[in-house]
C-alpha cells in the first residue's frame, strides 16, 4: 500500500460575497480532487487544539499524527532542524522574517505592509541575513539564512517567555502596537528597530526599490522555541516516507520525525513554485521504494496572506492539475493499492489574511475500497465536509488514514 498526504496550505476559507457566498474551494476547478471525493470519503477535522495559536507548526504536526499539545515546542526550532542548525538543549530559536514596513516618523509609527518582502529571493535574502549577523550577531546571538523571507536567530541560553507576534497576523497594523513584550525582551525589540535603518540603506534594498519591489527593510522576530523531540514516524505507522515542501517548517517536522526531506529546484512556496517538479519528486520517491509522501503546497496560504483571491483560486487549480493528477496517474499505473488524503493544515480566510482555528475539510480516497457508486454531492470543500465524518482532534485523522488501531 502506498500513501499520499497532499496539503494545500491554507486552502480552507469562509464564504465570500463576490463568489456568490461560496468559498474558493467551491468555485475552483479542481475536478481531479473532486473525482476522488466522489468515490471516497469527505469530512471535517479540527487541526488546531483549543488554547493553541493557529500556526502552521501546530496544524502540520496534527496532520502528520502528532498531538501539538504534547509535541509543539515552538515554530522556529522545527525550521532550524531543516536548516541543519545544531541546537543545544539550552538554545532558543526564533523565526526571523524579512518584512516590509512603510510610513514616516518613528519606527513605532510605521505600518507592517508585507510579511514576505515581496517574496524576496533566497539569494538576496542570504546576503542580507549574513550582513545582519555581522552587524547584530554576538557570542550568544547568531543569525542563519533560510528560504526567501524565512530565517532564524539562535540565542544561547535563551528564554521562551516573551510575547512575540507573527507579522502575518498584523498586516497593515501599526508596528508599535505589536512589538515584543515580557521581561528581558528589550534586546529583541532593539534589534528589530535598529535593523530598519540598517536594512533600508543596504544596496540590495535600494535596488529593490528602484525595481518597484518591496524592500526587506526590517527584521521581525517571533516563533520562539527550544529543541524539539518527536517520536519516530516509522515507529508510529510502520511505513517509511518523505516530505516535499519549500517551507523549512515542514521539512523540519519531517526530519525530526525521521522522514527524508526532498528539495525541489524552483520550489518557492508561492503561486510561482515548481508544481511540476514537486509532482515528479513525489513520483520519484515512490519509485525509490518509499511508502508515503507528505506533499505540502504553500501557495494558497501565501495568496491568502496577500489578500489575493484570484491567486488563491488559481493556486488550487494548479495543485489539482499539475500535482495531484500526475501523482495519482502514476499510482494507478503501478497497479498497487494506494490511499490519498487531501487536507489543508488550517484555514487562511482572505477576509482576515491570517490563520484561523476553524475546522477544515478533508478527502480520503482508498483505491482498494473505492465506492463504485459516484456521489456527485461529495466534493473537496467546507460545505460538503460538514456532512461527513468529524475529527475533533486533528492527529486522530492520521491514525484513521493509516489505520492505526
Amino acid at each position: 500500500m502506498k500513501y499520499l498526504v497532499l496539503v494545500p496550505d491554507g486552502a480552507g476559507d469562509e464564504k465570500i460575497a463576490s463568489l456568490g457566498d461560496k468559498t474558493p474551494l467551491e468555485v475552483a476547478k479542481i475536478d481531479n480532487i473532486n473525482k476522488l471525493a466522489q468515490k471516497g470519503e469527505v469530512g471535517m477535522v479540527k487541526t488546531i487544539p483549543f488554547g493553541i495559536a493557529p500556526g502552521s507548526d501546530a496544524a502540520n504536526l496534527s496532520v502528520m499524527g502528532y498531538d501539538p499539545s504534547v509535541y509543539l515546542t515552538g515554530r522556529s526550532p522545527l525550521e532550524a532542524a531543516s536548516m541543519g542548525i545544531k541546537m543545544a538543549d539550552t538554545d532558543v530559536a526564533f523565526r526571523t522574517n524579512l518584512v516590509t514596513l512603510e510610513g514616516e516618523g518613528d519606527y513605532e509609527d510605521l505600518i507592517i505592509l508585507d510579511h514576505s518582502s515581496g517574496d524576496i529571493t533566497s539569494e538576496e535574502a542570504k546576503v542580507l541575513i549574513e550582513a545582519v549577523d555581522e552587524k547584530f550577531g554576538t557570542d550568544t546571538i547568531h543569525f542563519y539564512p533560510g528560504v526567501s523571507y524565512r530565517h532564524a536567530m539562535i540565542v544561547n541560553n535563551g528564554s521562551t517567555s516573551y510575547e512575540l507576534t507573527p507579522p502575518h497576523d498584523v498586516l497593515t497594523k501599526r508596528v508599535g502596537d505589536h512589538l515584543p513584550k515580557g521581561e528581558g525582551s528589550e534586546f529583541i525589540k532593539n534589534i528589530m528597530k535598529e535593523s530598519y535603518e540598517f536594512l533600508s540603506n543596504h544596496p540590495i534594498n535600494k535596488d529593490r526599490v528602484k525595481r518597484g519591489l518591496n524592500p526587506a527593510n526590517s527584521l521581525w522576530i517571533w516563533g520562539q522555541g527550544k529543541k524539539p523531540s518527536l517520536s519516530s514516524f516509522y515507529n508510529k505507522y510502520k511505513i517509511n516516507g518523505s516530505t516535499i515542501s519549500a517551507v523549512d517548517l515542514i521539512k523540519g517536522i519531517g526530519i525530526c520525525a525521521g522522514l527524508d526531506s526532498i528539495d525541489v529546484v524552483g520550489a518557492t512556496g508561492t503561486l510561482h513554485t515548481n508544481f511540476d517538479g514537486k509532482a515528479q519528486a513525489a513520483i520519484n520517491e515512490y519509485k525509490a521504494g518509499k511508502d508515503f509522501v507528505y506533499l505540502h503546497l504553500e501557495a494558497p496560504d501565501e495568496c491568502s496572506h496577500q489578500g489575493d483571491l484570484e491567486g488563491k483560486i488559481k493556486s488550487l487549480e494548479l495543485i489539482d492539475e499539475k500535482v495531484l493528477k500526475p501523482v495519482v496517474a502514476y499510482l494507478d499505473s503501478t497497479l498497487e493499492d494506494y490511499k490519498v488524503l487531501i487536507v489543508p493544515d488550517h484555514r487562511t480566510p482572505l477576509e482576515i489574511r491570517t490563520h484561523s482555528s476553524t475546522p477544515v475539510p478533508f478527502v480520503i480516497f482508498d483505491s482498494k475500497n473505492a465506492n463504485t457508486n459516484v456521489d456527485p454531492e461529495k466534493s473537496f470543500c467546507e460545505k460538503a465536509g460538514e456532512k461527513g465524518k468529524y475529527f475533533d482532534n486533528g492527529y486522530e485523522l492520521a491514525d484513521y488514514f493509516f489505520q492505526k488501531k
